[in-house]
């Protein structure tokens, strides 16, 4: 019988992740009977004591905020994508003490929108410009050779922006969030703002919207996205992100590919309605 392992998700606050629903989901079809996901809440300054904690039976972490970035000086490497946009929320554990950080919200991210038959796009929108919106601006860089453009509240948002179009070297657009509703023309409009922040765009939704990409997932729809669906707009949920970015998850942790795209998406809606 083999050894158990296990994995978890690590974050503050953490209560409402739906890692170890997909995760655990994962294991069930791939018969890892004898591997366990957990969630632990962990602040950037309970993180290394978590770290030496770890023992040989540590397969993998799932990292949310604010751990992404506070994670990087405690690994030994991190992959490209990972050091692009300096966020880490995947980190691979070895038997022989080894830490390797990734970044699988950015190839999730792609996947997502591939998924509902979005390959490549002319130009897009990003709203707002917090920690997901480097990811976005990335997951851009591989479907989107025009023009990008961000919309943000604050000029040291704008600034942080520009810096990122620079480093991953993609054509940015800062624009005002005064203007957002202009975002809703876009071929691709990706939202990455809290709840609530685009309820009010959700009345000037064109009448022939074309693909939003909104990462929320509770709740859902948001206003933005239900506007979106009811005009017939194409819609890639914060659900469908998660479940992309957490297949790569388990496929890096445990080495079994593919991971069960579809036994994890329907571990996740079953945990969205319990609440």
């Amino acid at each position: 019988m083999a050894a158990p392992r296990r994995a978890a998700v690590l974050g503050s606050p953490i209560a409402h992740s739906l890692s170890p629903a997909l995760h655990r989901a994962a294991y069930e079809e791939l018969g890892l009977t004898g591997w366990t996901y957990e969630r632990f809440e962990v602040d950037e300054a309970a993180l290394p004591g978590f770290f030496e904690t770890l023992g040989p039976e540590w397969a993998g972490l799932s990292l949310t905020m604010p751990l992404k970035r506070a994670v990087i000086p405690l690994l030994d490497g991190i992959s490209e994508t990972a050091a692009s946009v300096e966020a880490v929320n995947t980190v691979v554990l070895t038997p022989d003490g080894r830490r390797t950080g990734d970044n699988t919200d950015v190839p999730g991210m792609v996947a997502a929108l591939r998924e509902h038959g979005i390959d490549k796009v002319e130009a897009a929108a990003i709203l707002g410009a917090g920690a997901t919106a480097s990811s976005a601006l990335a997951a851009l860089s591989r479907v989107c050779p025009g023009e990008i453009a961000v919309y943000v509240r604050s000029e040291a948002r704008a600034a942080e922006m520009r810096q990122w179009a620079e480093r991953l070297e993609v054509s940015v657009r800062i624009a005002d969030w005064a203007d957002a509703e202009q975002a809703l023309h876009a071929p691709l409009v990706i939202s990455t703002t809290p709840a609530g922040a685009t309820d009010a765009l959700a009345r000037s939704v064109p009448e022939r919207p074309t693909a939003l990409f909104d990462v929320l997932y509770d709740p859902w729809p948001t206003a933005l996205a239900a506007r979106w669906s009811a005009y017939g707009g194409a819609v890639v949920s914060g659900l469908d992100l998660l479940v992309h970015q957490a297949v790569l998850q388990v496929e890096q942790m445990t080495g079994r590919a593919p991971a069960p795209l579809d036994a994890m998406r329907k571990a996740g809606e079953r945990a969205l309605a319990a609440r």
